[in-house]
């Protein structure tokens, strides 16, 4: 049986895809590419602005080109794209349709696996080879109007979902239980069930709940905090211990509601916590104000590290900072599309805040035997400094 063409998508998103191809277009200018390949999940959603297995081919000139290997027969209307079975196919297609070869190719080496890169290669076989991760990573760290808009809807159904969590809550039960309810309530809400990550060594459910000791159980993950999970197989996050009074309780929830996700993590208490976790929660608040104060386009996306790591070697905080028996040397990301985008705040980075950057600040502490404390925001880069779009109190709340 013969499908239908799909509408491609609405007269606004038709503009702000040609608006981020352009964007594209113009980096692989400066990079010497004058043809993009491009497969990988997150890639795909932001170059058509809808999920297909399938191909997106970026010309250094003119509107884009999509190969749709699955849905079957699967095209778009208003613009050009093709049914294909195997990427073997595109040559002659574009051939056939008076689409130029292109002399310098670029795929995703970061984002396919080497035989992934190596058959792509071999589909243009006179053109040289390049890697489209820079390129790619560059376009969508600084995020669109329409982009900022979307996030700013995540944030808001977030916090929407975060204002139920009190009322989840009942003595003696498990960190895996409350974990669940606060699933079920951001499903409700709207939430699409996954958080997309990028790296192959990156996997999470929708999120943490990290409750007590289990907060300084180390993880291979890169995360900030750990948990040791429930099983051996995904070793990050509750373990199934039951809640006790004098822990903390750290929510990290991921909301992703629209394609793109925002990041925000908040604590709650368990009857009282000693004063050093209290200590430390408002030390996390303290940088967080001062990030935002700072972070400002053209600030360096070290120094927002080294600003945090002063106040907290004021507070004399820095055995607990960012774990305890397993520290990372980072406080925060980049996010959008996926949950862990660049840049990486790290002491080490040579990015420099961009407007309309999009970030998690996440200074936490993870304090042995009571838990973690700490605020994660999201952030978008403005002239006045960082902008949150996760609105939410940021105190210890009690259970």
């Amino acid at each position: 049986m013969a499908f239908e063409k799909h509408p491609f998508i609405s007269e606004e998103l038709r503009g702000e895809i040609s608006f981020r191809i352009k964007r594209i277009q113009g980096i692989m200018a400066e990079s010497g590419i004058d043809g993009m390949l491009i497969s990988g999940n997150a890639n795909i959603f932001y170059t058509s602005a809808r999920f297909f297995r399938g191909y997106t081919y970026v010309p250094s000139r003119g509107e884009a080109v999509y190969f749709v290997v699955r849905p079957v027969e699967y095209t778009f209307e208003g613009v050009k794209s093709f049914c294909i079975r195997k990427p073997e196919q595109i040559p002659s297609v574009m051939e056939d349709n008076a689409i130029p070869l292109p002399a310098t190719l670029a795929v995703e080496e970061d984002a396919l696996t080497y035989s992934e890169v190596m058959r792509l290669r071999k589909v243009f076989p006179d053109a040289s080879a390049v890697d489209a991760g820079p390129v790619m990573r560059r376009a969508r760290m600084q995020k669109t109007a329409y982009e900022i808009g979307q996030m700013k809807i995540d944030g808001l159904h977030q916090a929407a979902a975060y204002r139920r969590i009190p009322h989840i809550y009942r003595e003696d039960m498990t960190d895996v239980e409350f974990q669940v309810e606060i699933e079920r309530v951001l499903r409700l809400e709207g939430a699409l069930g996954y958080s997309r990550m990028s790296g192959r060594l990156m996997e999470i459910n929708l999120g943490s709940v990290l409750y007590g000791p289990n907060a300084d159980a180390p993880t291979p993950y890169e995360f900030a905090l750990g948990g040791a999970g429930t099983d051996p197989s995904l070793p990050v996050g509750a373990d199934g211990s039951i809640m006790r009074a004098g822990h903390t309780v750290m929510v990290d929830m991921n909301g992703g509601f629209n394609g793109y996700q925002s990041d925000m993590t908040r604590v709650w208490r368990i009857g009282d916590v000693p004063a050093i976790a209290v200590k430390a929660h408002e030390c996390s608040r303290r940088i967080l104000r001062r990030l935002e104060a700072i972070g400002r386009p053209g600030c360096p996306v070290s120094d927002l590290y080294h600003e945090a790591m002063k106040i907290v070697e004021e507070d004399g905080l820095e055995k607990y900072f960012m774990g305890h028996t397993q520290q990372v040397g980072f406080i925060g990301h980049g996010v959008g599309i996926e949950l862990n985008e660049q840049p990486a705040i790290t002491p080490r980075s040579k990015d420099t805040l961009l407007e309309d950057m999009t970030l998690a600040i996440e200074p936490k502490f993870v304090i042995p035997e009571i838990g973690a404390v700490g605020v994660e925001n999201t952030y978008v880069v403005a002239p006045d400094g960082l902008q949150n779009i996760t609105p939410f109190p940021e105190e210890i709340q009690e259970l």
